[in-house]
């Protein structure tokens, strides 16, 4: 079993920053991609971005450019900064791992149970 802890989110701003950690215990297996997703007011669960053990990044557009994923690979930590924040990225995130690479939020096993991000405008 994998277990999946985030840490960070809150309350910006519009074009401010913020940072959010991930950080896994379980079998290393089974957390070979790590990856945010977010859920939006009224929206359905999407794709933010992933990196595997192999060094893969992958961004959706909607952040790309404005959002940095990087991962910890001794500790099974990752991370994702945001910046130049808007009110359309307000939204619960959610750290996921599985051990095969896809960017479909229906294809992971293991969770965490969300951060808050909040962008006012």
């Amino acid at each position: 079993q994998v277990q999946l802890v985030e840490s960070g989110g809150g309350l910006v701003q519009a074009g401010g920053s913020l940072s959010l950690s991930c950080a896994a215990s379980g079998r290393a297996f089974n957390t070979y991609v790590m990856g945010w997703f977010r859920q939006g007011p009224g929206e359905e669960r999407e794709f933010v971005a992933l990196v595997t053990r192999s060094g893969d990044i992958a961004y959706s557009d909607s952040v790309k450019g404005r959002f940095t994923i990087s991962r910890d690979y001794a500790n099974d930590i990752v991370y994702l900064q945001m910046n130049s924040l808007k009110p359309e990225d307000t939204a619960v995130y959610y750290c996921a791992a599985d051990a095969a690479y896809s960017r479909q939020a229906s294809d992971y096993d293991y969770w965490g149970l969300g951060a808050q991000v909040t962008v006012s405008s």
